[in-house]
C-alpha cells in the first residue's frame, strides 16, 4: 500500500533553466509535505542525476537552451531499461503537449501552472511510479516463502484498491479474469462480483487469443531480457456497464514465479480529459475559433485534396474569395464586439448558402473563401457570387444597430487560371481586389492582365518606401482666396512625388497605396514638418505669414501621436499655431472619436484651426459638428462641379452655408474652375474658394511670388456695374436673339443673350438676372425642361416662354408647378411684348418688396390662356 509517507518521501527532480520557476515549484512542494526535493537548471545534468538517484518523478521542462525536454527524454530511456518515464513535462506550447507524450512522458502541464493541477497530476504520477515498483518488490518477496506472498498480496490489493486506475488480473492461459480492484468497478460501474462474471472480451480487455498472443509476447521478452520487464503500454476504450465507451492507456505486466500459473496485470487510466484536449487542440489548429469555420491552413489542405481529386476526374473547381465592403469601418464604430458578431453571422449566412459539397473558410480578417467543386460552367460561379451578395442585402442586427454591407468577390478556376491551391487563391484574391478597385458590391473573374497590375502595385510600393528615404516626395500649394476681400487668405499643401524616371506623380497615383500599407502615417507626419519649415521660411523672409492646411488621415489619430508630431514640428521651426491648419475627413473624424476630440481639442487649444473636408460626403451627422472643435467646413468638388445647373448640388451647397454659418464656422468651396461657379458662390455668401479658376497648386517659390504680388480675384470687366434690370433672352436661333436685342434696346435693360441652356445658366450664375425670356425649342432640353431647373436654382426670377410651338401637356405641366410666369407666342407684337416684359420686371420688383407699380392682368393683351392654348391644340389635331 502506497502511503502519505512514501508518496511525501518520494524524490523528485524538477528542471528548469529559469530559477524563478525552479524556486516557484520547489516551494510549492516543500510547503505541501514533500521532502526529497531536488532541482536543477543544468539540462546535461538530468541522466546522471537520476542514474545516481533514481527518481519517481521527474518534472521537465520542455523549452531550455542547450538541451531541450525531448532531447532529455532521448538520455533518460535507456536508464529506465524500456520502462515508461517517471516525466512531467511543463511546456506552453500545444503542440509540445502532444509530442511529449509520444515520446514517453506520462503527463503535462500547460504554462502558467495552476496549483492545484500541479500537486493533483504529482501525487497521481507518484502514486503509480510507486505502485509498480512495489508490485515489483512484491513478486521478489513472494519467491521467498508463502507468509510473505500472502503478505505481499494483501498488501497489494490494498494498494490496488487505494489507487484511481483501473486494475485487472487475468489467467494468462485462460483470460479469465482474478480479480479487480476498486478503481475498475467504479470506472466500468460494476460490483466487484458482477464484473469478476464478465468475459475480458466484453469489458474490453481483449479477445481471448489477443489475450494470450500478449502474454506469449511478455514471456518471450523476459526470457530474452530478463526479469524484471517493465508495464507494455496499449490504447484502448473499455465498456461500462451503461455501454458507454471510456478510452484508456492500459499498462500489461506478467506476473510469473516458478511452478505458478502466470497472471497478466492490466492497470487502466482514463484518459478521456486528454483525449478531449488533443481533439480540441486538433480542432484549434485547423478551425477558426469566431465562427467555426475551416481557418487558412485547413482551407489550403482541403483545396489541395479537391484538385487531386479533380485531377483524376478531369473536372473544374472554382475558388471565390470574399471580403466585405466597409467592415472595418462598423467595426471601428459599433466597436470589436459588434464586429465579431457580424462576422458570426456573415459566415452562419455564407454557410447556408453553399451547397453541401462546397468548402466555405475563413481566411482571415473580414475575407472568407468557397471552394466549388464540379461546376459545369463560370455561370455557376457567377450565380454562386450573387447569393453571397444576396444573403447582404438583409440587415445584420447587432446590440440594437443596423449594418447593411456589401461584399467583393474573386474567381479563380482550376484548370484554366492556376494548378495548384497556392497559385489559384492568390489569383482569387487578386480579382478580388480589382472587384474592390471597380467600386465594390460585385465580382470579377481573374484575369492574366491582373497579375501585371499586381506586379505593378508592388512595384509601386516598393518605390514609395525608397521615395521616402531618398527624399523625394515635395508639397506644392494652392491658393485659397477671400471672397469677400479677393486676397489670398491662405493655402492646402498637397503632396507630390518626384519619382524618378517618370517626372512628378499626382497623388490621386500613390495615396490609396499608401494608406492600405500603413505609410500614410510616417509620410503624414513628413508632410506636417514640411508645411511647417515652408511657413516658416515665408514668415521670416518676404514673403510674410501665410495660413497653410494640411491633410490629416485617420490612421494618424489611431497609429501615431498627431499631438506630438504637431508640436514637435511648431516648435522645430518657430512657427506660431495660428498659421496652421488641419484638414480632416468625416470619416476620419468618427474612426476613434473620444481620442480624436481629445487631440483635436488640445491642438485647437494651441491656436490651430480645424477644417472638415470633403463636407457631405462621408457621415455628414450634425450631432458631430457640435462635439468636435470645428472652424470651417469645405464643400466638396461633387457639389461645386455642377451647382450652376444642377439644382440639387447647388441646394445642397447652400444648404452647407447657410448650417456653417448659423454654427459659425466658415465655408470653403473647393474646385471653383468657372467665373460662373465663383458669382453663384458669392451670392450664395461662401467665405472662401480653391481651384483653378484662381490658380492651381504651384510649387512653394511660386506660391511666395503669388503672395507678394498681391495678386486678388479678377474683377469681369464686361459687369463692373450691373445694371438693376436684367433680361436673359434664351433662343437658338441668331436672328431672334439679333430681333429681341433691338426691341428691348431703347428699355435701357441689360440684356444678356444665350444660344443653348448650358450658355444661359452660365449667364444666370454670372448676373443678378430678374426676367427669362426664352424659346420653347432648344437644343438638348426644352425650355420648359430649362425653365424647371431655374426655378429650383433661381425661384425668384420671372420665367416666360415665346414660342411658335404649343407644347400644351408640357405648357400646363410647368404652369402648375409654377416653373414658368407667362406663356407668349410667336410671332410677337413688338409693343404688346415690351409693355408685358415691363409688367413681368414690375411684378418682380413687387415680390422683392420694391413697391413699384404692376401692370394690371387685362393689358397683357400677348398673353395666352391656358384654355384658349387647350382649344386651339385640340381644333389642330381634328
Amino acid at each position: 500500500m502506497i502511503s502519505e509517507t512514501d508518496i511525501f518521501h518520494a524524490r523528485i527532480l524538477i528542471v528548469d533553466d529559469q530559477p524563478v520557476n525552479v524556486e516557484l515549484l520547489e516551494y510549492l512542494l516543500t510547503s505541501t509535505g514533500y521532502q526529497a526535493v531536488s532541482s536543477t537548471t543544468d539540462p546535461h545534468q538530468v541522466a546522471a542525476l537520476h542514474a545516481e538517484h533514481h527518481y519517481d518523478l521527474i518534472i521537465l521542462d520542455m523549452q531550455m537552451p542547450g538541451l531541450n525536454g525531448f532531447e532529455v527524454m532521448e538520455q533518460l530511456r535507456p536508464l529506465e531499461k524500456g520502462a515508461w518515464l517517471p516525466v512531467l513535462v511543463v511546456t506552453a506550447q500545444p503542440d509540445h503537449k502532444v509530442q511529449a507524450l509520444e515520446a514517453g512522458a506520462r503527463d503535462f502541464l500547460s504554462k502558467p501552472i495552476d496549483p492545484v493541477e500541479v500537486l493533483t497530476r504529482i501525487r497521481n504520477m507518484l502514486e503509480v511510479r510507486l505502485l509498480h515498483r512495489e508490485a515489483r518488490d512484491y513478486n521478489a518477496r513472494l519467491e521467498n516463502t508463502v507468509r510473505e506472498r500472502t503478505a505481499e498480496l494483501q498488501r497489494f490489493r490494498s494498494a490496488m484498491d487505494a489507487t484511481a486506475d483501473a486494475i485487472f488480473l487475468l489467467d494468462a492461459a485462460t483470460a479469465e479474469l482474478l480479480d479487480v480492484n476498486d478503481g475498475a468497478c467504479r470506472m466500468l460501474g460494476y460490483t466487484r462480483e458482477d464484473i469478476l462474471g464478465q468475459t475480458a472480451s466484453r469489458l474490453g480487455l481483449g479477445t481471448m487469443a489477443s489475450l494470450r498472443a500478449q502474454a506469449l509476447r511478455l514471456e518471450d521478452y523476459a526470457a530474452a531480457v530478463g526479469q524484471p520487464r517493465a508495464p507494455e503500454l496499449a490504447e484502448g476504450e473499455l465498456m461500462r456497464r451503461d455501454l458507454v465507451s471510456v478510452p484508456v492507456e492500459i499498462y500489461w505486466q506478467l506476473l510469473k514465479r516458478p511452478g505458478e500459473a502466470a497472471v497478466l496485470l492490466g492497470v487502466a487510466r482514463d484518459v478521456s480529459e486528454r483525449r478531449q484536449s488533443e481533439e480540441l487542440l486538433q480542432h484549434m489548429a485547423h478551425y477558426d475559433s469566431l465562427t467555426g469555420l475551416p481557418n487558412r491552413t485547413l482551407f489550403f489542405q482541403t483545396l489541395a485534396d479537391t484538385l487531386a481529386s479533380a485531377e483524376k476526374k478531369k473536372c473544374r473547381v472554382v475558388v471565390l474569395m470574399i471580403a466585405l465592403d466597409r467592415f472595418k469601418g462598423i467595426n471601428d464604430m459599433l466597436g470589436s464586439s459588434a464586429g465579431d458578431e457580424l462576422l458570426r453571422q456573415f459566415s452562419n449566412r455564407l454557410m447556408q448558402a453553399a451547397r453541401l459539397r462546397d468548402t466555405v473558410g475563413r481566411i482571415g480578417g473580414d475575407e472568407f473563401a468557397l471552394i466549388m467543386t464540379m461546376p459545369r460552367d463560370q455561370q455557376e460561379a457567377v450565380h454562386m457570387a450573387n447569393e453571397v451578395r444576396e444573403t447582404l442585402r438583409t440587415p445584420f442586427e447587432l446590440d440594437g444597430h443596423q449594418a447593411v454591407l456589401s461584399a467583393s468577390i474573386g474567381i479563380a478556376m482550376y484548370p484554366d487560371d492556376a494548378g495548384d491551391p497556392e497559385t489559384l487563391i492568390k489569383y482569387a484574391d487578386t480579382a478580388m481586389d480589382r472587384a474592390k478597385q471597380a467600386g465594390r458590391d460585385g465580382y470579377r473573374f481573374f484575369t492574366p492582365g491582373m497579375n501585371v497590375q499586381v506586379l505593378a502595385r508592388l512595384d509601386l510600393e516598393l518605390a514609395l518606401r525608397r521615395a521616402i528615404e531618398n527624399d523625394e516626395l515635395l508639397l506644392y500649394y494652392q491658393p485659397k482666396v477671400n471672397l469677400h476681400t479677393g486676397a489670398i487668405a491662405g493655402a492646402e499643401a498637397l503632396l507630390r512625388w518626384q519619382r524618378p524616371g517618370y517626372g512628378l506623380v499626382h497623388p490621386a497615383d500613390f495615396v490609396a497605396v499608401m494608406e492600405d500599407t500603413g505609410l500614410i502615417v510616417q509620410v503624414g507626419d513628413w508632410i506636417i514638418d514640411a508645411a511647417c519649415r515652408q511657413i516658416g521660411a515665408w514668415l521670416r523672409g518676404s514673403v510674410g505669414a501665410v495660413r497653410v492646411a494640411v491633410n490629416v488621415a485617420s490612421r494618424q489619430f489611431s497609429e501615431g501621436d498627431l499631438e506630438q508630431v504637431v508640436r514637435g514640428a511648431l516648435a522645430r521651426h518657430d512657427v506660431p499655431p495660428e498659421l496652421l491648419e488641419l484638414e480632416l475627413t468625416e470619416t476620419a473624424l468618427m474612426s476613434n472619436t473620444e481620442r480624436t476630440i481629445d487631440v483635436l481639442t488640445r491642438l485647437k487649444a494651441l491656436g490651430i484651426k480645424v477644417a472638415i473636408d470633403d463636407f457631405g460626403t462621408g457621415y455628414s451627422s450634425l450631432a458631430y459638428l457640435q462635439r468636435f472643435p470645428i472652424d470651417k467646413l469645405k464643400i466638396d468638388i461633387a457639389f461645386v462641379r455642377d451647382i450652376t445647373t444642377n439644382p440639387n448640388d447647388a441646394a445642397i451647397a447652400t444648404a452647407i452655408i447657410s448650417m456653417a454659418h448659423s454654427l459659425k464656422l466658415r465655408v470653403i468651396a473647393e474646385g471653383v474652375e468657372t467665373r460662373g461657379q465663383l458669382e453663384y458662390l458669392r451670392r450664395g455668401r461662401c467665405d472662401e474658394i480653391q481651384g483653378y479658376f484662381f490658380s492651381r497648386p504651384v510649387a512653394p517659390r511660386d506660391m511666395g511670388v503669388l503672395v507678394e504680388s498681391g495678386r486678388c480675384l479678377p474683377v469681369d470687366p464686361d459687369t463692373p456695374l450691373q445694371p438693376a434690370q436684367t433680361l436673359l433672352i434664351v433662343d437658338d436661333n441668331p436672328d431672334v436673339l439679333w430681333a429681341l436685342g433691338q426691341l428691348f434696346e431703347p428699355d435701357r435693360y441689360n440684356v444678356l443673350m444665350a444660344g443653348t441652356a448650358e450658355e444661359a445658366f452660365e449667364q444666370l450664375a454670372l448676373h443678378d438676372v430678374q426676367v427669362i425670356l426664352c424659346d420653347q425649342r432648344l437644343p438638348g432640353m426644352s425650355g420648359t425642361e430649362f425653365l424647371s431647373q431655374v426655378k429650383d436654382l433661381y425661384p425668384q426670377t420671372i420665367r416666360i416662354i415665346l414660342s411658335g410651338y404649343l407644347g400644351v401637356d408640357a405648357v400646363l405641366e410647368s404652369i402648375n408647378r409654377g416653373a414658368i410666369y407667362r406663356f407668349y407666342t410667336k410671332p410677337w407684337d413688338d409693343v404688346q411684348l415690351r409693355d408685358n416684359i415691363r409688367l413681368a420686371f414690375h411684378h418682380y420688383w413687387l415680390m422683392q418688396g420694391s413697391g413699384r407699380k404692376v401692370g394690371l392682368p387685362e393689358e397683357d393683351e400677348t398673353a395666352v390662356d391656358v384654355k384658349d392654348v387647350a382649344a386651339a391644340v385640340v381644333q389642330d389635331l381634328k
